[in-house]
Parts: structure tokens; sequence; C-alpha cells
């Protein structure tokens, strides 16, 4: 949560919500609030939904039911009945808890699209959104229930019921505690649904796009830890820096992340003595593609980044709901709610995490084996024989790639009908999210071992020292982690490492010897 000396406030006005603004608000905290001229907006259009509430022609998600029950029509004794059952029979969520930051998101993108004035629902109705994330009361959303169309339906759902007063929830301590306890704690009346309210409530991509952008900013950092391994890992490994010149790249293949890539890693390796004396020797003409080709892989996954990041800004630029209320005050169906833009690029981002990862693997295993490793011991352990080295580090890191290449099965190309074929055909963003999460997750921790053992490596060959970026790096690991010596417990190692990796000290070592990294 915010830290009382860096008070953050984001202002939603319906039409502009940055990512940064988002991480902000799901990861840590930031209030929210709603812009006056939003409010007047957001009442001026639910007006007119009330009159279309009171006149004679159905209209659908205001005077009739939903799905394929949408040619039902409901009288108005019973539509706060129907609003009500709508929310409590679609939280039918199953499975573990999601992530607060994830719940977070779902919540204030769904915020922002009800203060579009395209949705149709009372102020009360966003504000009280906005007071539960402002109270740091986090709906519990499970893992399963959301097919990515239709909107992610009961995840969604199972925040909005939060809203009515029902449902479960966990305070700012991430205690799980009585909802409505914890309203009146914080001072929120619980809602009553109007007309179309319920469905505006739950009928978005908000929980996929709010996973997309948060695996954006990780990937960022991970993509630029990669060049930052793959330096090390250079030098461990007695390797050459020529194929990362600049005029082996833009000039002849110009993919920008490529070029961004090679950039990155030549300056790491800067001033080198290790290099210098790989040169010296000129004995080996070709490094191994993990290492020579570690540009073209990265620069691959950048790539894809950039176009994901293309996606995930058209869709928090969008205000999505069904129906939905034109400028001209129309109401009227449509199929926006389909996440097909968002889950694909959640897929195609497995497949390049899965992929940084395994090349990571392979500079690591090269580094264990004698035969490969130009001079290093076997598993870069003390004693071989008596001592296993990082033997077991990269089995670890093995494992996990394996589970990142079968997470980059792609989960938008299963389409399973619903809703008695009324929804024939879904995008399964919802799961291309979850799944991408695991992931980037996974990525950071096979980075994580391959960052550890190339210092090893660096370490090992004294008195030859790394590049004084690289130096940097292996000083702030070094900090809690022991170079090298006799085996030890290596969990907490690996552990250390990754945290390291997660809160950034470590690329911010190399970034301050050679300044910010593409």
């Amino acid at each position: 949560m915010t830290s009382p000396h860096t008070p953050e406030t984001v202002t939603l006005s319906g039409t502009d919500i940055t990512p940064e603004q988002l991480l902000a608000v799901a990861r840590r905290g930031a209030r929210v609030e709603l812009d006056p001229a939003a409010r007047e907006h957001v009442a001026a259009v639910r007006a007119h939904i009330d009159a279309l509430a009171a006149g004679e022609t159905p209209v659908y998600g205001v005077s009739t039911g939903f799905g394929a029950l949408a040619d039902t029509s409901i009288p108005p004794s019973m539509r706060h009945a129907l609003q009500r059952s709508l929310i409590r029979s679609h939280a039918a969520g199953a499975g573990p808890e999601v992530e607060t930051e994830v719940v977070r998101a779902l919540m204030l993108l769904r915020a922002r699209t009800l203060a579009s004035g395209r949705t149709g629902v009372r102020p009360v109705v966003v504000e009280t959104m906005l007071a539960l994330l402002n109270a740091g009361i986090t709906p519990i959303v499970h893992e399963y229930g959301s097919l990515g169309c239709s909107g992610d339906l009961a995840p969604l759902s199972h925040c909005a019921i939060v809203l009515m007063g029902e449902g479960r929830a966990r305070d700012r301590d991430g205690a799980e505690r009585p909802v409505p306890e914890l309203l009146e704690e914080a001072g929120i009346a619980p809602v009553l649904l109007e007309e179309k309210e319920g469905l505006a409530l739950i009928n978005g991509t908000d929980g996929m796009l709010g996973m997309l952008l948060m695996a954006l900013a990780d990937l960022d950092e991970l993509v630029r830890t990669a060049d930052l391994t793959t330096a090390l890992t250079v030098q461990g490994l007695r390797g050459r820096d020529g194929v990362f010149r600049p005029e082996l790249h833009a000039p002849l293949r110009p993919h920008p992340g490529q070029a961004a890539s090679a950039a990155n890693v030549l300056a790491l390796l800067e001033g080198s003595p290790i290099i210098a004396d790989v040169a010296a020797e000129g004995s080996r003409v070709q490094d191994a593609y993990s290492l020579r080709c570690a540009p073209q892989v990265a620069g691959a996954v950048r790539d894809t980044i950039t176009h994901a990041r293309t996606v995930a800004e058209r869709e928090l630029a969008s205000a999505i709901d069904n129906p939905v209320v034109l400028q001209d005050g129309t109401v009227t169906s449509n199929g926006n709610f389909h996440g097909a833009p968002v889950a694909y690029v959640l897929d195609f981002l497995a497949i390049a995490s899965a992929d940084l990862a395994s090349i990571a693997e392979r500079r690591t295993d090269r580094m264990l084996d004698k035969a490969r490793s130009h001079g290093l011991p076997p598993f870069l352990a003390d004693d071989p024989g008596v001592d296993s080295g990082f033997m077991i580090a990269q089995y670890t890191q093995a494992a996990l790639v394996s589970e990142m290449k079968r997470l980059a099965v792609p989960a938008s190309v299963d389409s399973i009908p619903s809703s008695a074929m009324q929804e024939d055909h879904v995008s399964m963003g919802w799961h291309a999210a979850r799944k991408l999460r695991t992931s980037v997750e996974d990525l950071r921790r096979v980075l994580a071992i391959e960052l550890l053992t190339a210092a090893r490596a660096v370490d090992l060959r004294a008195p030859l020292q790394p590049s004084a970026a690289c130096a940097a790096v292996i000083s702030t690991l070094r900090e809690d982690v022991e170079g090298p010596g006799p085996d030890r417990f290596l969990a907490p190692d690996i552990a250390a490492a990754e945290e390291g990796l997660r809160d950034g000290s470590l690329l911010a070592a190399a970034e301050g010897v050679v300044g910010p990294l593409a």
C-alpha cells in the first residue's frame, strides 16, 4: 500500500488512464477520485436510461433478461431483483483466490469504464467502487469462472456483490471479515442496483487487461535483465563481444528490439578485462547460439512486447459494455466484450517469455559442463565429486522452463460454448492472462539462476575481472549471497537473487554504471 510519505492520487475522468496509474493503484495502493465533470456526465447519461426504463419498448439489459434470456421482458417491480439475481448467480467462481493486485486492477478498470458515461450507471455505483479501493477492501475473486467473453463475468461479479454488501472480502491487512462489517467501518453504504447497473458492473475485459498491463511492466524489466545475465554469462564462458557491434544489427536486420538488446549487451561488456583477454588469445572463431544469438531472441521478445503494448493501450482507451450508450443516447447491443484482441497478445507474450527462459537455461547449462565451459570446474563445484556445485540449480531451472513451455500453449484457440449456445465462441482471455502471470514469475526465477551461475563463473575467472557494470552487479549480489566455496544450502541463494531481480536492485547496479538500458 502507499506510504504516507509518498501519497498518490489518480483522478478518474472516464476517458484517460495510463498504465503507470493502473500500477500505482493496483500495486502501490494509490487513492482514486472521480473527476467532477465525469460525475456530471455519468448522471446525465443515467437520466436517459431512467427514461428508457420507464418506457414501453423493451431494451436489452434495461428491461429484459440477459444472455439466452435476452427476449424475456422484466416488469418494473422485478428489476431490482433482476439486478441482484444477476450478480448473485454470476458470482460463481471456484478455485484459489487471485492476487490482490489483480482484483484492484480489475476494479479500477471497470470503474474507468463506468465513469465514461457509456454504461448508463448512476454516479453512486462508480463512487462506491472507488470507495472500496480507497478503503483497501479487496473482494475475494477466484481463479476459475471467466471464459473471456461477455466480460470477465464471474471475477467482476465477485467484486460487484461486495458493492451490494454481500459476498466475501478482505481488509487492508489481508484478513477476511464479513462484508457488512467492512463497509460499515469504512462508511460505505451498500448499493441497491437499478436497471442496467448489474450488467454494467460485469461486462468488460478488465481482468485480462489488468493482468496484461502488469505483465508488460514486469517483462519490460525482465528483458533488460536478460541482457544483463547474457553479458555476465559471455564473460563467464570467455565469449566474444564482436557479435554485439551495432553494424551487425540495424543496418543488416532492422528489427528495433534486436538492435536495442545488442546495444545493451555491448554496453554491459565495455571495458571487460576478461573479454580483452579472450580477444588476445584468439583461439576460437564463434560462440554457441545461446550467446551469439541472444540479441535476436531477446530482441524478438522486445518487439512482441511492443505489439502487446499497442493492443493494451487501445483496450485501455475503450469503453466496453453491452449494451452500450452511444453519444446520441442510443442504447444498443454489441460484441466489444469479446476478449480476442487481448487474449492473443497474452498468449504471444507467454510464447516469448518461454523462449527467453529457454535460451537462458541453455547458457546456464553450458557454464556447468566442463566440456563446454572453457576451463571452469564441473558444475562450478569447489571440490568436484565431493561437491555438486550448481548441478541441481540447473535442474530447477530446467523444470521451470519445461513448465513455461506448457504454459506457452495458447488458451485463445480453445473456445468452449456457453449460455445455451448464445455465447458460442469465447476468447479464454482470462486463462491466457492467468498462465502468463505464472510464466512471468518463472522467467524471473530462471534469470535469477543464470545470474547466480554466471556471477560464480566470473568469480572463478579471477584474477581476470569483469566489466565495471557486471562487477557492480556481482558486488550487489554478494551482499546477500556468498561467492565460490564448498556446497551450502542453495535455495536461499536462489531466493535472494530472485528478490534482487524483483526489487530492481541488481539491474539498478548495472544501470548505475552504464546508464538506463533500452
